[in-house]
């Protein structure tokens, strides 16, 4: 296949690059990611119980909250990405769970030690406002994109763009709870494969996870989009690394 008939297939992944909740089903089989050394939900499902008050940071469109079954009463989420929040009033509030919009970790719009258990998946936090608002004796768990991810995919198609979330790795991260008083109870850190089987996959991962990849078009990626290809077909795929890191802290 020419070069032109390419880009018009990638610009139509371009177009088509838009997500509601966390829904990766437009590339699914087109691209696969390996799976991580723990189960987030299990660690989850290890630490809770019914009367818990939980709190899920960042929550999308709050697929992985509702799959937990806590008690609706005992439950509250936050999100700030808009149309995300819009879908969250839509499905959580009339539940009875406590949402409330949330852009900025410095000031969660929660009371003082509010909480037993506050869960963060691939969201942003500040270590000073999880203490603020988690009971003594109170756990946050995370599950951390870490700033290695797709880093190879990210040189393929923006070579030298800085990371970014300098910082965001385990070392780093458990220093700063430790430093906050917090007894850091569980903390594993990976690195898996991830791999593209067709270029228009790789075009709209790249738009849609636009922090990694900043600027990232069909028009001014595409000698870029070429290369990639080029790989494609002496590999039959187009491969990077996922970063990950998961960290259980007790205050």
């Amino acid at each position: 296949m020419g070069p032109e008939a390419l880009r018009e297939i990638w610009k139509r992944e371009e177009e088509q690059a838009h997500i509601r909740g966390w829904d990766f089903s437009h590339i699914q089989g087109r691209y696969e990611q390996g799976g991580l050394p723990w189960e987030f939900r299990e660690v989850v499902k290890g630490q809770l119980t019914p009367e818990m008050e939980l709190l899920d940071m960042d929550t999308g469109g709050g697929e992985f909250l509702l799959s937990l079954g806590h008690p609706y009463g005992h439950t509250a989420a936050t999100e700030g990405y808009g149309p995300n929040v819009a879908l969250c009033r839509e499905r959580l509030e009339p539940l009875g769970i406590n949402f409330r919009e949330m852009g900025d970790c410095t000031r969660m719009p929660f009371e003082d030690g509010g909480f037993d258990i506050v869960l963060n998946r691939h969201g942003s936090y500040c270590v000073p406002e999880l203490r603020r608002v988690l009971k003594e004796g109170g756990i946050f768990l995370t599950q951390q994109v870490g700033e290695d991810n797709d880093r190879e995919l990210v040189e393929l198609l923006l070579p030298g763009t800085p990371k970014p979330f300098p910082g965001q790795n385990l070392r780093e991260q458990r220093a700063r709870f430790e430093a906050a008083g917090f007894t850091v109870f569980q903390a594993m850190e990976c690195f898996r494969p991830i791999r593209f089987y067709d270029v228009g996959a790789l075009v709209w991962f790249a738009r849609i996870i636009e922090w990694e990849f900043p600027g990232f078009s069909v028009e001014t990626c595409f000698d870029r989009l070429m290369e990639a290809q080029a790989i494609l077909e002496e590999k039959g795929m187009v491969e990077g690394l996922v970063h990950r890191y998961l960290l259980a802290a007790r205050k």
